[in-house]
């Protein structure tokens, strides 16, 4: 039952409803026409489990573009705080792919790429100071493309919002080029509040489209909010964690060390292609370095994640270990107690059973 004033409303919801189902059918091309009795058939492929063991017996496995950090046909996520060497990177990961050039030691298997580098951060005048020196500038591999965004640029009549116009730029960017491998630097400039499902799905959806529309490897850097230097890196840590993470293939991101401040570490935190291989125990050490005129990243070596994080006081060590003492008793198991307290599962060993932090 309704109330009668609310009859203005029903009978606008329902005009509202017809003009959709016309703008609908007219798209179809099915105006004047009974729909389809299944008209939802073909947003999923159904076969019987056997069939897809069939029909994918012979698909080739994803190659290494970054070693188990990040695979062909990926859509992966590189995530860390302000400054910590992100863009430096995804630049050289870029170039290394566009000429076929292993980031050793970490595999590459894939054949050589037509990359294109979708820079929100740069202007092309400090892209091109970061990579030159006494004014010899670096010779980046010829299928290496860079796209600068341009705020002052107009949007097009014939788009709705300005969301569709910048799906647009990205899918012509990637026509243009002929890319392989897209690189975004960073997501909070194609959307605002993508720690809102409503905002994240949209976006995610859209740069899974055109994974699979063009046969893509999509890497998107991200920031993580303000964290706490003592805990481990972790998937919460992403900023809009809850719903970019669940979106995307595979996910890394970058430490830094409170030991020694010229240091990074990268860090497994998502993937479905492999298994962990650089996790708390295993991550991979790094310097920032610029000989002569190209700005990357060195490998060092590898170490456990706790060795870099800021140590807790005295204080803080027994607070913690007197938690997980009071959880334990409570019932919980080490790894929800990992979860609850964001701390390492081999820090929670440690305070049990041998009473450091």
């Amino acid at each position: 039952m309704y109330h009668t004033s609310d009859r203005p409303l029903l009978i606008e919801m329902i005009r509202s409803e017809a003009r959709d189902f016309t703008s609908r059918a007219k798209k179809a091309g099915k105006f004047g026409h009974v729909p389809e009795s299944d008209p939802g058939k073909n947003l999923f492929s159904i076969y019987s489990a056997n069939q897809w063991m069939e029909k994918e017996k012979n698909t080739p496995r994803p190659k290494m573009l970054f070693g188990e950090f990040w695979y062909e046909g990926e859509l992966c996520i590189l995530f860390a705080d302000t400054n910590a060497g992100k863009s430096v990177l995804a630049v050289q990961l870029g170039n290394s792919l566009a000429g076929r050039e292993q980031l050793a030691p970490f595999g590459l298997e894939s054949d050589q790429a037509n990359v294109v580098y979708l820079d929100f951060e740069l202007s092309g005048k400090q892209f091109q100071a970061r990579y030159t020196h006494n004014e010899v500038t670096y010779n980046f591999n010829k299928g290496f493309y860079r796209a600068e965004f341009n705020p002052a640029a107009d949007m097009p009549y014939n788009f709705k919002t300005y969301d569709e116009y910048m799906n647009g730029a990205i899918e012509y960017a990637i026509k243009s080029t002929g890319a392989d491998v897209v690189i975004i630097d960073n997501i909070t400039c194609l959307r605002s509040g993508t720690e809102r499902a409503s905002d994240a799905l949209p976006l995610m959806k859209h740069l899974k489209a055109l994974k699979t529309k063009y046969q893509l490897s999509i890497l998107v850097l991200a920031h993580t909010p303000k964290r706490n230097p003592a805990k481990p890196i972790t998937r919460n840590d992403l900023q809009g964690s809850k719903m970019l993470i669940n979106f995307c293939d595979s996910a890394f991101a970058i430490g830094q060390s409170s030991g020694d401040p010229g240091l990074r570490y990268l860090k497994q935190v998502k993937q479905r292609t492999t298994h962990e291989v650089y996790g708390e125990d295993n991550v991979c050490l790094f310097r920032i370095i610029k000989p002569l005129n190209f700005l990357k990243y060195e490998f060092v070596g590898y170490a456990r994640e706790g060795a870099h994080l800021l140590k807790p006081s005295a204080r803080e060590r027994e607070l913690l270990k007197a938690r997980v003492t009071e959880l334990v008793a409570q019932g919980h198991s080490q790894r929800q107690i990992s979860t609850m307290l964001n701390i390492g599962l081999a820090t929670v060993n440690r305070l049990l059973n041998i009473g450091e932090g």
